[in-house]
């Protein structure tokens, strides 16, 4: 008679531990690449200008469509700043000033767009503080274009509130310098050009000053970063 093989449990019993342990990581690690194919992209500066107008058509597009869901009367200005996500096409995040009841006023818009698609919805906009409260210029705000081989300096409003705060640093600042007990005024900026940098705007500009009875031109430049702030980072007389 043929002896119980008693080892037949024994290997029974390492095996399908060893086999059960092996298929819960394998489905583990397979699992892993699936959770990661459903993560939406992160949010990035938009490719191009903030003033582009692919991104004023679609600010437009969302006052448009603020004004017919809420039955109101917003007019677009200008796009402020424009980032986009990689969704099931791409969200815009656009920062819009836009005339409320003669008020300049700021509102985050989010306009989902899949081009393949001719598709295009307004996901959100809502109030964000008064134009008022910051500057309208920005380093991201300029109407300054990039150019495919990097930024260039290109003309601005002379009238802008950055603009002149900029100015208006300058001549502070070369007062400051100056042995002079005559305050410096500013009677006129000649000129200004803005370049778009990564973190801050170059302002290059022709101002005229007034001291006392004597009249003076200077050339500035000015950074202003994107928190706020400004810096004389350049000055010399025009004897033009």
């Amino acid at each position: 008679m043929q002896k119980p093989n008693f080892l037949l449990p024994l290997l029974f019993s390492i095996a399908i531990p060893i086999l059960f342990n092996n298929f819960s990581a394998e489905s583990t690690f397979c699992s892993e690449p699936m959770a990661t194919t459903t993560t939406l992209g992160g949010v990035r500066p938009s490719q191009g200008s903030q003033n582009s107008a692919e991104l004023e058509n679609l600010a437009r597009y969302a006052v448009d469509e603020h004004n017919k869901k809420e039955n109101a009367m917003v007019e677009f200005v200008r796009v402020v700043k424009a980032s986009e996500q990689v969704v099931a096409g791409t969200l815009h995040h656009l920062t819009v000033e836009a005339m409320d009841a003669g008020k300049k006023k700021l509102y985050e818009a989010k306009v989902w767009v899949k081009p393949w698609m001719d598709f295009k919805e307004l996901q959100e906009f809502k109030h964000a503080g008064d134009a008022d409260d910051s500057p309208s210029l920005t380093a991201s705000d300029l109407g300054v274009k990039k150019d495919v081989h990097g930024p260039m300096l290109q003309a601005v409003a002379t009238t802008d509130p950055v603009v002149q705060d900029a100015a208006n640093h300058a001549v502070k600042t070369i007062q400051q310098r100056s042995n002079s007990l005559l305050p410096y005024e500013l009677t006129e900026i000649v000129h200004a050009n803005a370049e778009v940098l990564e973190d801050f705007a170059k302002l290059s500009m022709l101002l005229k000053l007034k001291r006392g009875d004597k009249e003076e031109k200077f050339k500035v430049e000015v950074h202003h970063k994107n928190e706020g702030t400004y810096h004389l980072n350049h000055m010399e007389q025009d004897h033009s």
